[in-house]
């Protein structure tokens, strides 16, 4: 019983610097929405969000994703993200990554998935 009196203020700690990490919202500029249109280099459909890496005119971009059961769900499979295509994001800049975006929406062949 001792133990657990101890374990479950860690617990809760971990828990809460975890949650506070991965929902870092704040760190993108909401007030500077971008569009960026370009060909997928990478992708990745995993846990906890998504992303492509998205090649520009000017840059490639981490475009960060929605998690994949959202994606799915909304009719966004691991397949339409392929290497090669082309992608149209929708989203806000990262405030210090200048190559990083958060992902509001994407279309890929004339469809448009909203993530958020």
């Amino acid at each position: 019983m001792k133990r657990s009196r101890l374990l479950a203020p860690l617990l809760a700690a971990l828990v809460a610097t975890t949650a506070s990490a991965h929902h870092g919202w704040s760190e993108y500029n909401a007030d500077k929405p971008l569009t960026l249109s370009g060909t997928i280099e990478e992708s990745g459909y995993m846990q906890p969000h998504g992303f492509v890496r998205l090649k520009t005119a000017d840059k490639t971009w981490l475009v960060v994703l929605a998690p994949p059961g959202r994606m799915e769900n909304r009719g966004l499979p691991k397949e339409n993200l392929a290497v090669g295509g082309q992608a149209t994001v929708q989203g806000y800049p990262h405030r210090s990554n200048a190559t990083e975006l958060r992902a509001e929406r994407i279309t890929i062949k004339d469809k448009t998935t909203e993530l958020r």
